[in-house]
Parts: structure tokens; C-alpha cells; sequence
């Protein structure tokens, strides 16, 4: 950290005639709006490739546009600043991010870069090119590290005791152990609240692959946190998962997820196959009734059996909790017979941490994991589409379980 010369001190204090604690308090806030104001247009003139003055051919037809107001919170009180705008709307800053209006800390801005998939370097030259603040890899690690009782307490809130609809997937990352990087499965559940809104129930990364015994585990600390009914549980049909599920929810529904089936009952055709023998596929999980769906079944096997016998009776195997859908309206069924909700948050993880190679510890990727996840969920805010006739036909359903718990 920079410290003024005694000289310098002195003009400060004849020049604004500080005589008070408050009045070096309000110096300093001036000062700190004005840094600020110029970190803005540093970010802008990187954003543009070329400095405000600048007369020479620009890269881009984008150009600076004035600027907007905005209001907000520091060390050292509310602070009026001005924001830089291009005509495109294309500027995203850093140091004063859209949607916040506290800039307290260069940690939050070390976090949020973090959360984004900047690696440690980058961020270092981000931080000295732009606000030339010189941080070290060990002072970003520190800083980052601070999260980690944020990360605790929120794997163990406590949670709602009933959730209509919870969605159970794993995905895999790259962790280095003992010297070796290993894939290793971060599991992850995601509930649909009796409002109908989603929230990532836990995220919990294993020792190794994916294991319908660590599931076991995940189920038995939902439960310990307030979990007590599942009323449907969307899954992939890795072995033994609804073994594991029946132990700690004997009276949850358990949907196996149609597109994993799809996907693993045409891993091994031949490839000038798969497109019409999919195809075949969709009167199956397409039909109006289980019986029309066992009848679409029957065909697919008349056509395909003597060829490909392992993947008709895959289909046979797990029939039972593949067709679990079946019975419920429209509504229900289009949420419940595919993983897509979690598919869709593991997609937004892979994206973010896809420049990162390997993790260096589990506790590492787990930190990243969290901080990705609280910039998701933040933006859920809404019911998922047609929740009120969901939860009035769940209820009918599941009368008994939900009596007295909505409406």
C-alpha cells in the first residue's frame, strides 16, 4: 500500500483546511470518488482500444456515449460517481459492476473476477494494467480464501422440509491429487420449492467417480438438514441410484432422466443406424399412455431386437421408473422426465471453468463451484413457468403429504 510523504500530508491538510477527524473522513471520500471515476475510464478506454484523445484510425465504430449517475457505497460513506456508457451498450466494468452499488473492497472485485474464470495471473495484470495495483498470486489466494466460511455455512443451511421436485446429476472436473489429476464427481441437487422456485440444494465433491454410495451420503445430509420428503426426484440411471434414494425417501417417485436413457441405449449402434432407430425412439417417450408407450416399445423391439437385444432391454430394465411420467398431466411431465434443469446449471459451470485445466485441491474447485452458483441462483427470482397449476395438480396427487403445507 502507498503512503504519502509527510510534505504532502501537510499541503493536504492547508488545502482543504482539515482541522477534524470528519473532515480527513469527507477528503478522503472526494479523493476515493475521483480514483474511482478514473478507474471507469481506464476500463473504458481498454474496452474501446483507444484513449478519449485519441486521434488516430480506431479499431471499432463503437464510441464513448457521456456517462450515468450512480450512487454508491464505500468505506467511507455513499459516493456519487459517474459511469462511462459506449454507444453500443457493450461496456461491462469491473470496478463498478453493473448491478452493484457497493465497492467497499478491491476483494469483492478480486471474487467477482475469480467467479467469472479468471485465472490467478490474469488477474494480476488485470489489476495492474487497469488500477495499477500490484497483487500478488499469494495476496489473490488469500483474498479468495476468505469465502471459505461463506462456502461452509451455506453447504449447511438449513433447508425446506418439502420440495415437490428435486433434480440429482454429477459432473466431473480435473483435480490434482497426490501429483495426479484424477476426473473427479462433483455431485449436485437442485429443488423446486413448494413456490416454485429453484435453488441448488448442496454441491459435494467426491473422492472419485460417480457412486450410487456417495449419493447415499448427499441424501442422507439433505435430510439432516431439514429435507424430510421428496415428493419426485429427476435422475441419470446409474446403478444402484434408486437403491440409495429408497433408503432415505422409501415414498419418493423416482423419474430416470429419458435423455440419459436415450443417450446410453444408442452409445454402441452402428452409425448409419442411430438417426432412424432415434427416430423410433420417439413414439416411445412420446405417447399419450404408459400403454401406448410399452406398445411403441414392443415395435422398437420387433424391428431392432435381433440387432441390438442390449439396447431394447435396457429400456425393458428400467421401464419402471422411466415411465413414471406417464401419469401425471402435461405440465408435470414436460419438468419431470429429464434432468434438463441441472443439465443446464452443470452447462453454465463447464463454460466458466473450461479455461482452468486441472483444480488443485478439491476445496479449490469447490470455492469456484460456490461462487458460480451464487451469481446463478441470484437471477432466479422467478416461479418456473405454469408452477401454480403444477403445484394444484401435485397436490391432488400427493394430497396427503401436502395437506396444509401451500396455499
Amino acid at each position: 500500500m502507498a503512503v504519502i510523504s509527510e510534505g504532502i500530508a501537510k499541503a493536504l491538510i492547508e488545502e482543504n483546511n482539515l482541522t477534524t477527524s470528519a473532515d480527513i473522513q469527507e477528503m478522503i471520500k472526494g479523493m476515493f470518488g475521483t480514483i474511482l471515476e478514473q478507474m471507469l475510464k481506464a476500463e473504458m478506454d481498454d474496452h474501446l482500444q483507444y484513449g478519449k484523445h485519441d486521434q488516430s484510425p480506431k479499431k471499432t465504430k463503437n464510441r464513448r456515449n457521456g456517462s450515468s449517475k450512480k450512487t454508491v457505497r464505500s468505506e467511507y460513506g455513499d459516493i456519487e460517481i459517474k459511469i462511462p456508457r459506449d454507444r453500443n451498450g457493450e461496456f461491462k466494468p469491473v470496478a463498478v459492476e453493473k448491478d452493484s452499488k457497493d465497492v467497499s473492497s478491491i476483494a469483492d472485485r478480486v471474487i467477482s473476477m475469480y467467479a467469472k474464470g479468471m485465472s490467478m495471473r490474469d488477474m494480476e495484470e488485470y489489476l495492474q494494467d487497469l488500477y495499477g495495483v500490484k497483487a500478488s498470486h499469494s495476496l489473490i489466494s488469500n483474498i479468495i480464501d476468505r469465502i471459505t466460511p461463506e462456502v461452509k455455512e451455506w453447504q449447511n443451511r438449513q433447508l425446506e422440509n418439502v420440495y415437490p421436485i428435486v433434480y440429482l446429476d454429477a459432473i466431473h472436473f480435473p483435480v490434482r491429487q497426490d501429483g495426479v489429476v484424477e476426473n473427479k464427481a462433483v455431485y449436485i441437487a437442485i429443488g423446486i420449492s413448494l413456490s416454485g422456485h429453484k435453488d441448488i440444494l448442496g454441491i459435494w465433491v467426491s473422492k472419485g467417480a460417480e457412486s450410487s454410495k456417495y449419493w447415499l451420503t448427499v441424501l442422507n445430509e439433505l435430510k439432516n438438514r431439514g429435507v424430510d420428503d421428496i415428493l419426485i426426484v429427476s435422475t441419470d440411471n446409474l446403478k444402484g441410484f434408486s437403491e440409495a434414494i429408497k433408503a432415505v425417501y422409501p415414498k419418493t417417485e423416482i423419474q430416470k432422466c429419458v435423455i440419459h436413457q436415450i443417450r446410453n441405449s444408442t452409445k454402441y449402434l452402428s452409425y448409419k443406424d442411430r438417426k432412424e432407430f432415434t427416430t423410433d425412439l420417439k413414439g416411445i417417450y412420446k405417447a399419450t399412455t404408459e400403454e401406448s408407450g410399452l406398445e411403441a416399445l414392443g415395435k422398437l423391439e420387433e424391428k431392432w431386437g435381433k440387432k441390438y437385444p442390449l439396447s431394447i432391454k435396457s429400456w425393458y430394465s428400467n421401464w419402471s421408473e422411466l415411465a413414471t411420467f406417464f401419469k401425471y398431466p402435461p405440465e408435470i411431465r414436460k419438468i419431470i422426465y429429464t434432468t434438463n434443469t441441472v443439465e443446464s446449471f452443470n452447462r453454465k459451470l463447464r463454460k466458466i471453468t473450461k479455461t482452468k485445466g486441472s483444480f488443485p485441491s478439491d476445496h479449490s474447485l469447490l470455492k469456484l463451484l460456490y461462487l458460480i452458483t451464487k451469481d446463478t441462483t441470484k437471477k432466479w427470482t422467478t416461479s418456473i413457468r405454469n408452477w401454480p397449476v403444477i403445484i394444484s395438480q401435485l397436490s391432488i396427487y400427493f394430497e396427503e403429504r401436502l395437506e396444509g403445507k401451500i396455499f
